[in-house]
């Protein structure tokens, strides 16, 4: 078999190639078997990440089993949690493309034979996974797994419930023992944070999309299981080599429907909108935000995980994972069970067998949560290229809503007008210049949803933003609005005391304002300076596209 390392490992010719594998202590017979990359995501400053050094180990132990030769690479991961609030956010969604690219690099300059991604968090598993595409070589993901469920008052909570209890701290409706009580038993372990946020989603749409092993998405990351999966990735990623499946034969329409499927069914993040966009792109498949629409039109909801609901992942585990979703899903003709997946088997043949353990956790197709699915799109003259909201996350007296416009130039003086109780029942909260290029870097705004949750404003105040939420967001929080402040988009005409309209069910969203008068605010408008004008974010705000397209750089 024709190896890609053959091109560092073989012939007179890579003499000193090999002597610098030599170097560091590789065998001839380890230079014999294939290279796989195993590019993991470790460090000590990611929750999510800290425990995949073990995870990584066992990879590599399943790879020396299976015949091959592992090889470690580093990966950058940013914390969401930890970058929340501050200028840290603003890095985390471009480094999604610092990841991608830093991969391909690594990949293409040492000439791996395939790789096994490990990544967890928010953004670096579709860096990865866009790297993977983007280069069609093999590859798998395997993920660290989430964090069990912490608990407070009594329940079951994540991270979410803590952004909302400062909320509710600074409303006066719990004191600081309360707020400590939280912040002390919200993440009690490793792994990524235990609701259906992010980083959660785009594990369980791995899964789902056929790049991962079952179990991938929902085992959590304190359990033997999980290092058992990552041994068996890496004894799967060897079959992936000799049988010359690359990531392309995995990746395309057909398996990005399934996992448009999956996401409507599991209520995932609305940022999974952005990385499904960024991983067809690379995979060269057509992909709008009409196709979410229609997909959700017809794909029910089967799960209310955190923030919509009390369940948590390991709850989504226990009753069957993905595999009993996609189950049921099949008894509707919503998924396709022909699609490839790693195991080197379809879609149809891993789930055979697959069914829900708790009905509390999964809901059975007939009876679901609605008859809608988790993402919807919304149109209108405030986001003519579209905007995303969580729908499943949203209060039923939330999906239709008027209210007067509540303007701010930035997360920041959005919070502190929250925080300070300047806004009230009925108010739709705009922040804006917080977009991709605006922002520069598409900041999540968890801060001003949980404030609003965490006062008991979120079944009474809408949030619209050219930035983007957090999983962990709930309530009306509509983000991604295109075109963005900062290109030109009409949520920079927004006035102060505006009324706008949201339809949810009708997919559309409004300011109650004349064409004649926004063209007037057009004429007048003056565009503020750039926020940052120099370093890797000045670069990313001048090459990044509009959330409608994914974010992606061009």
């Amino acid at each position: 078999m024709k190896l890609r390392s053959d091109n560092v490992t073989k012939g007179s010719e890579r003499a000193p190639n090999r002597s610098l594998f030599y170097a560091m202590g590789y065998t001839k017979e380890e230079l014999e078997r294939p290279l796989i990359g195993v590019v993991s995501a470790h460090s000590e400053i990611v929750p999510g990440h800290f425990h995949l050094d073990k995870i990584a180990d066992a990879v590599k132990a399943g790879i020396r089993m299976a015949g091959g030769t592992p090889v470690l690479i580093p990966a950058i991961g940013v914390c969401d949690g930890i970058a929340m609030g501050h200028i840290g956010m603003k890095y985390s969604l471009a480094s999604r493309e610092l990841i991608c690219d830093s991969v391909e690099t690594m990949t293409m300059a040492h000439q791996l034979d395939g790789l096994v991604l490990v990544p967890n968090c928010d953004k670096i598993v579709p860096g990865m996974v866009m790297a993977a595409v983007r280069m069609n070589v093999p590859a798998i993901v395997c993920s660290g797994g989430p964090m069990l469920a912490g608990h407070y008052d009594g329940e079951e909570v994540s991270l979410s419930k803590l952004f909302e209890a400062v909320g509710a701290y600074k409303a006066g409706i719990i004191d600081e023992c309360k707020l400590t009580e939280c912040e002390t038993g919200a993440c009690p372990g490793c792994g990524s944070c235990a609701g259906m946020y992010t980083a959660n989603s785009m594990n369980c749409l791995c899964e789902a999309i056929g790049i991962a092993l079952p179990g991938n998405g929902t085992i959590p990351a304190v359990s033997s299981k999980r290092t058992m999966l990552a041994k068996h990735a890496g004894m799967a990623i060897m079959k992936l080599v000799e049988q010359n499946i690359c990531a392309r034969d995995i990746i395309n329409q057909k398996s990005i429907e399934n996992a448009l499927a999956c996401d409507m069914a599991l209520g995932c993040s609305s940022n999974s909108v952005l990385h499904l966009l960024a991983i067809a792109n690379e995979a060269g498949v057509e992909l709008d935000l009409n196709l979410f629409n229609k997909m959700s039109a017809k794909v029910p909801n089967l799960c209310h995980l955190a923030p919509a609901g009390p369940t948590h992942i390991q709850d989504l585990d226990m009753a069957g994972g993905i595999p009993a979703v996609q189950a049921e899903l099949l008894k509707k003709g919503l998924i396709d069970p022909t699609a490839l997946t790693v195991t080197t088997k379809t879609v149809g043949e891993n789930i055979e067998g697959a069914y829900i353990k708790d009905t509390g956790s999964i809901r059975p197709i007939d009876d679901p949560y609605s008859a809608t699915g988790g993402i919807q799109i919304l149109w209108g003259n405030i986001a003519q290229n579209g905007c995303v909201v969580k729908r499943s996350a949203v209060a039923p007296e939330m999906l239709k809503h008027s209210g007067k416009a509540r303007v701010f130039d930035s997360e920041e003086e959005a919070i502190a007008a929250i925080y300070s109780g300047k806004i009230v029942d009925g108010d739709v909260v705009v922040i804006r210049y917080e977009g991709p290029k605006g922002g520069p870097g598409m900041r999540e705004m968890l801060n001003p949803t949980s404030a609003l949750a965490g006062m008991k404003l979120d079944k009474t105040v809408a949030l619209i933003t050219d930035g983007r939420f957090s999983g962990a967001s709930r309530g009306a929080s509509i983000g991604h609005v295109s075109p963005e402040a900062a290109d030109g988009g009409n949520i920079a005409l927004i006035e102060e005391g505006d009324i706008i309209e949201i339809d949810i069910p009708a997919a559309s969203i409004n300011v109650l304002v004349s064409e004649e008068v926004l063209a007037a605010r057009r004429e007048a408008y003056v565009a503020p300076e750039p926020k940052i004008k120099s370093g890797w974010l000045a670069r990313y705000a001048k090459l990044v596209s509009s959330a409608d397209k994914g974010a992606i750089m061009k």
